[in-house]
């Protein structure tokens, strides 16, 4: 096979990639960008749609809260995913390690919207929880465990732990147990290990598994609005109403740019901050 053959082939291969990037992920964008600098009224060029945002002292809170209660959860799915894919990769025999993976993957196999509908009937005041710990006489009447920060962050935490512990796991996978053995050997106590050997060689899965959960849970949508209800204050949406009930495409796409440029500003200074290579991790 001769060179233009190879070139053409690789054409044919990448063309319906690009495609796919360019109508669904690059247009869609610089719309969004152009429409975020235009009046909603004349047309013309202005930054009025970012200074209502910056004028806005209830925007700028809600903002902030999703920011903070993000990255809290990241956190706290990355405290549940790490022991979790330890475990999978490095303690656990073959037929336990399927059925860990078998519970972290199974979730998976229906979509956010039931997922979140499946924690409304367990939490709701009429629903699983609440009956369980009455006939348990833990409470004596009905608790509506729904519309709670602890709610969302239950629901989120559920929703990225995939997205968590598959890229800590293909981390772990490759570390060789002989390291571990050794530290051991020279008489590394577990912490020591953990801190010094296998957090370490995990560190670029943790990096990916971070960023890949902090996006989900900073542009979640679903989950919030329906475990949360009208006290999740989430900034998605924000931009939700001003999209759909003030037919305000303007506004909604100057808060839509802030927040994608905010989770871009977010990722890259952690990055630099971990001193992670991103291209490396992935």
């Amino acid at each position: 096979m001769n060179a233009s053959s190879k070139r053409r082939g690789l054409w044919l291969v990448l063309i319906p990639m690009l495609l796919w990037i360019g109508l669904l992920f690059v247009l869609p964008h610089v719309k969004l960008f152009y429409l975020s600098f235009v009046s909603r009224r004349g047309g013309e060029f202005t930054l009025a749609n970012y200074l209502y945002f910056f004028k806005n002292p209830l925007y700028r809170r809600i903002f902030v809260r999703t920011a903070v209660f993000s990255t809290l959860v990241t956190l706290l799915t990355l405290v549940v995913s790490f022991p979790l894919a330890f475990i999978i990769t490095k303690v656990a025999g073959k037929r336990l390690k399927a059925m860990l993976l078998l519970a972290v993957i199974l979730p998976y196999w229906v979509s956010e919207l039931i997922q979140a509908f499946t924690w409304m009937v367990l939490l709701r005041e009429s629903g699983v929880f609440s009956y369980l710990l009455q006939r348990l006489g833990i409470i004596h009447h009905p608790v509506e465990f729904l519309y709670h920060d602890y709610t969302i962050a239950l629901g989120l935490v559920y929703t990225s732990l995939l997205f968590m512990t598959i890229p800590i796991m293909n981390s772990l996978d490759t570390l060789d147990d002989s390291l571990i053995e050794a530290a051991y050997d020279l008489g590394a106590n577990f912490w020591s290990t953990l801190r010094e050997i296998i957090i370490p060689h995990a560190a670029p899965g943790i990096m990916v598994g971070s960023i890949m959960t902090f996006m989900l849970n900073l542009g979640n949508y679903v989950t919030v609005t329906l475990l949360g209800g009208k006290n999740s204050l989430w900034f998605t949406e924000i931009i939700y109403n001003q999209f759909i009930i003030r037919f305000n495409q303007n506004k909604g796409s100057a808060f839509s740019v802030i927040l994608l440029t905010f989770s871009v500003v977010f990722v890259w200074i952690v990055l630099k901050v971990t001193k992670q290579d991103l291209s490396e991790a992935m």
